[in-house]
């Protein structure tokens, strides 16, 4: 299954935090804050704002580092990651689980067709594939073992094994 159109609707207002979004995605956490702070994959539901607050990443967000992942682990530059990302973003979020990228290992190419696919294949270009379709029902799967929480969110009871958290909050009663 390479082109897929029934993918769910996101939450716009759930997060996860960083250590989850790792998790997720299979990456560390240096990659993750790497690519936060150069602007690879930032977090769409709540960036950090300052010393002390976390970092919230949505669902496609989570999408993109494993896909970056997968990217990175087929010899695919992070230069040239950075061009195929831009470009993705440029065409539109909502596109993204309708594609399949193709690389030779230098170069990323985007095919939104099963002929694309064919065509990049039979020209020689194309050597693995990532039908992101796929990528995001494994990102699914993972999320939903994991912890999320809602934007609004910031009581002691949405993490209540977040001993910091609690002392924060004590300080400021």
């Amino acid at each position: 299954m390479l082109f897929t159109d029934d993918l769910p609707e996101l939450s716009e207002d759930i997060g996860y935090r960083g250590p989850t979004a790792c998790k997720a995605a299979g990456i560390t956490y240096r990659q993750l804050d790497y690519w936060a702070r150069t602007g690879l994959v930032e977090p769409s539901v709540r960036g950090a704002t300052g010393s002390g607050t976390q970092r919230l990443y949505g669902f496609r967000d989570i999408l993109v580092l494993k896909v970056v992942k997968r990217l990175l682990d087929t010899g695919v530059s992070l230069q040239q990651i950075r061009v195929a990302i831009q470009a993705l973003r440029e065409r539109g979020v909502e596109d993204l689980a309708q594609i399949t990228l193709m690389s030779d290992g230098a170069s990323v190419y985007e095919c939104t067709s099963a002929d694309e696919v064919i065509d990049l294949v039979q020209g020689g270009q194309g050597v693995f594939g990532i039908a992101v379709g796929r990528v995001w029902r494994e990102v699914e799967g993972e999320l939903a073992e994991l912890p999320s929480e809602r934007t609004e969110d910031d009581t002691q009871a949405a993490h209540p094994g977040d001993e910091l958290r609690a002392r924060r909050q004590a300080r400021l009663a």
